[in-house]
């Protein structure tokens, strides 16, 4: 029997999974990382990007945050996602439809900082999108 830890990915709306992990990354705001059965206790930020796991029975599943909280204990992660979404439900045009809006946004002389920086988040949270859509083509 392989070694797991239970998962549970949650966000403000819904909890999205909850069960049995070998294996999980995710992008942590200081870089990826890769969680297993046994993992040292950490509390850690999210950035917008994928939460990817392997299940007991060895499929892999992605899913989309766009931010949060991470928390390793024994036996338990937690993903608490300021939004969190099934890669599978990701709107590929949507995503670069908001990619062009933000660039547009941040080349605008008009923009405050305050314009820019939000431009900024939904350019990282747009990109983050389409990185879980093509990994998800692999």
């Amino acid at each position: 029997m392989a070694l797991t830890v239970q998962l549970d990915v949650v966000s403000a709306e819904q909890s999205i999974f909850s069960g049995e992990a070998a294996a999980i990354q995710v992008s942590g705001s200081e870089g990826e990382l890769g969680i297993h059965p046994g993992h040292a206790p950490l509390l850690t930020g999210l950035k917008p990007g994928m939460v990817r796991f392997v299940t007991k029975d060895g499929s892999e599943e992605i899913i989309y945050v766009a931010g949060g909280t991470l928390e390793v204990q024994p036996n338990v992660v937690t993903v608490l996602a300021d939004v969190a979404m099934r890669g599978e439900d990701l709107d590929e045009q949507a995503a670069e439809q908001a990619v062009r809006d933000a660039e547009a946004q941040m080349a605008s002389s008009s923009a405050t900082e305050l314009d820019h920086h939000a431009a900024a988040v939904q350019l990282a949270e747009a990109i983050a999108q389409l990185r879980v859509i093509r990994q998800l083509r692999k």
